[in-house]
């Protein structure tokens, strides 16, 4: 067994592709060797700011022979038939075997050095490597993130060789750009080449680069009595950046300690890839920052540092006169401008959305436990800073400027914190606000934002949501459920797209495909299919204007609601299957038309354990039997229904037994719903497993007799009836 060693060396490789590179180049490693019937033991691929490299362990030194029987045709087929086999097989007939009528042709390949196939592999990868963005230079036509300038390319110790586009493969590299020799050197192995690299100041691993940054800027800081402040995110990227990290502790003028400390932060993140420091003692930034050079100073980094500062001086300086000019400007003005600040063509300005979301927080609040007149006030200053110098230097601190600016100008705290916080969860891994105001804030701008974008039928597509629905779905559920805030999410939606409609007019309410999924509470589905296509026909020409009558728009804003209660459903079911649960149970839920996700994914709860047992396992067949039985019948016309009669002549015991326990059931389960108490609930149609159990052991349903297959249909349908009000456990699998 042999190793193979390549590295591919170029000019600087952008940070934020680096990873991804290593991560593609194992991939396509990877599967050309297995394609070729390759084995190893072990395949390990690294990425730094100038190289990508691989290593693979355990490499056969040639691939096996190979042997492979094809069948043909039959020996009466026409001869055109075996001719093409011939020509398939490379075969002639003499070289076939004949069995059973049919002919058989036996493939050999030999095996080839593995040397040989090296070449074409690494040929393959470097022509068609998936950069996001890569350049052609000089006369060939290769292409590459940056121009690639060595082929490193050893296998068992020996040079692999081969050219691509005029580079040709070799066993030489280079060290750090600065810091290392002048010259190239030889490898031997991967042993012989990360310890060479690392005498000429390059360390391959990213893991050694990260650990590096941390293990320097801490003692930087530990020696003045300060604290780094984590940034996983810029450290990712600064690991990326030298290949020799040298963290070097900076000074900071203490005057800009005054600017809000996100300001500075982004500032040295965004701009100059700097870490912040803070006081242990006050807990807050410390006038300092480090900075990671790729090099190591003969001065200890004085001079580095002192070049930063006064760089990272001057961008605090242009944060510094944004902030003034905002504190001499204020809400007002801000507010304004966002009149002439378009949101959408065909959904108004920022100032109508702002509109909207003051109606929408008034209507939410007190479902949230806040005050309506603040919620309306915190949403009519959320967007504002959208118009300020801050944020327009500094996007990312949308939202965070306006808590600042709110705080200025003596708004109240609970106002502040959620013109702060309203864009929260912004992900998976964000915070969810829980502060009342805050939280009838984001539900507003986020139900706004689905409702407005599925009015004019701009929902997500496979993998494209270029407005970022489902993040806000996601924002919503999690918002209702982290704070058990029992919130009707259809009457919100149909709220919305009120709001929605009186403040600017849009194209095609009714047209949406939601009509299939809707659950018939409201409309059955072919009312609301004719209503769909009867608000479509009565708009005007070009859509902007509605022509139609109150019940119709009631129907369209009632679609509306359905189509995103279904998107709700969704992301409900993605969120639920991240946490282990299973997706079927949540369309059983939904089923019921339920628009509550605290009660949902209670339900969902409860019924997950209870399917778990063997109780539930047996009552969901012996349900899925019975449905199937109902549904059966339902084709040969109506099904009968009505009281059971349990006095029949020689009716079986477990027919009158079924009939008490599902009446029973039924109680137990209507008073246990009433109190949401789905545990019990679950326990109350678990007294159904045995009585289900016997009658379809000792029943027949389809009794020649027909009172009795009447009166049996009418139970079939009450034991059905009874597990739908908990779930409908047709849409279970299993």
């Amino acid at each position: 067994m042999a190793q193979l060693l390549i590295e591919l060396f170029s000019e600087e490789i952008p940070a934020r592709m680096q990873q991804g590179a290593a991560r593609d180049l194992e991939r396509m490693a990877s599967e050309r060797l297995k394609a070729a019937g390759l084995t190893y033991e072990a395949l390990t691929t690294f990425a730094g700011p100038r190289r990508l490299m691989l290593v693979v362990e355990g490499l056969p030194t040639a691939t096996p022979d190979r042997g492979e029987e094809l069948k043909g045709p039959r020996t009466s087929a026409p001869e055109q038939a075996l001719e093409g086999f011939l020509r398939k097989t490379g075969l002639t007939k003499d070289q076939l075997s004949e069995r059973d009528g049919v002919w058989f042709a036996v493939v050999s390949e030999k095996g080839r050095p593995t040397a040989d196939l090296i070449a074409e592999m690494v040929d393959g990868i470097v022509r068609g490597f998936p950069w996001p963005k890569s350049m052609r230079w000089g006369s060939g036509t290769l292409r590459w993130i940056r121009p690639l300038k060595r082929i490193v390319a050893l296998f068992d110790g020996a040079v692999v060789p081969f050219e691509i586009d005029g580079i040709a493969s070799g066993d030489t590299t280079e060290g750090h750009r600065f810091l290392g020799s002048s010259q190239p050197f030889a490898v031997k192995d991967f042993a012989d080449y990360r310890a060479k690299l690392e005498k000429q100041f390059v360390l391959l691993d990213v893991a050694d680069r990260k650990l590096r940054i941390l293990e320097g800027a801490q003692k930087a800081c530990a020696a003045k009595g300060l604290a780094l402040v984590d940034d996983d995110g810029l450290l990712d990227e600064v690991a990326g950046l030298a290949e020799w990290p040298t963290p070097i502790l900076g000074d900071m003028d203490p005057q800009f300690l005054t600017l809000p400390p996100e300001v500075i932060r982004l500032s040295m993140k965004v701009h100059q890839k700097y870490f912040a420091v803070r006081d242990p003692a006050t807990h807050g930034l410390a006038p300092h920052f480090v900075v990671v050079a790729n090099v190591e100073a003969t001065d200890g980094g004085k001079a580095l540092a002192a070049g930063n500062s006064r760089v990272l001086s001057a961008r605090l300086d242009d944060a510094r006169f944004f902030w003034d000019e905002d504190l001499k400007t204020g809400f007002e003005v801000w507010s304004k401008k966002l009149e002439g600040v378009t949101f959408h063509a065909k959904l108004g300005t920022l100032a109508e959305r702002v509109d909207r979301i003051a109606a929408l927080a008034r209507e939410i609040a007190p479902l949230v436990g806040a005050d309506p007149d603040q919620a309306e006030q915190a949403a009519r200053l959320a967007k504002a800073d959208l118009s300020a110098g801050m944020v327009g230097e500094f996007p990312e601190l949308q939202g965070v400027m306006g808590g600042y600016y709110a705080r200025a100008f003596n708004h109240p705290e609970a106002v502040a914190d959620a013109v702060r916080d309203h864009y929260k969860p912004q992900g998976p891994a964000d915070s969810v606000p829980t502060a009342p105001l805050t939280v009838a804030v984001a539900l507003a701008d986020k139900l706004d934002t689905l409702v407005g974008f599925f009015a004019i039928d701009e929902k997500p597509t496979g993998s494209k949501d270029p407005f970022a629905l489902r993040r806000a779905a996601l924002g919503v559920i999690r918002l209702l459920l982290d704070n058990q805030i029992r919130m009707p999410l259809q009457d919100m939606a149909f709220v919305a797209g009120e709001y929605l409609s009186g403040i600017r007019r849009f194209q095609k309410l009714g047209n949406y495909a939601a009509a299939a999924t809707v659950r018939e509470t409201i409309l059955s589905k072919e009312e609301v299919e004719a209503d769909r296509v009867r608000i479509a026909s009565q708009l005007t020409s070009d859509g902007s204007e509605w022509e139609v009558g109150a019940g119709d728009y009631q129907a369209g804003l009632t679609i509306l609601g359905w189509d995103v209660l279904a998107f709700f459903a969704d992301r409900l079911k993605v969120l639920l299957r991240d946490q282990g649960k299973r997706h079927d149970l949540v369309d059983a839920v939904f089923a019921l038309g339920d628009d509550d996700l605290v009660r949902i994914v209670r339900r969902v709860e409860a019924l997950d354990g209870f399917l778990a047992t063997e109780d539930g396992a047996n009552l969901l067949a012996g349900y899925k039997r019975a449905s199937n039985i109902l549904k059966a019948e339902e084709k040969k016309g109506p099904v009968p229904v009505g009281m059971v009669n349990t006095g029949l002549p020689n009716q079986p015991e477990a027919e009158t037994t079924l009939a008490f326990a599902t009446a029973a059931a039924a109680t137990a389960v209507d008073a246990a719903l009433e109190t949401e108490d789905f545990a019990a609930a679950m326990r109350a149609l678990s007294q159904l497993r045995a009585p289900v159990d016997a009658f379809f052991t000792g029943v027949m349903v389809n009794s020649d007799v027909a009172e009795e297959r009447e009166n049996r249909l009418k139970l079939l349908g009450q034991v059905r009836a009874v597990m739908g009000r908990v779930a409908d456990f047709g849409q279970v699998a299993g």
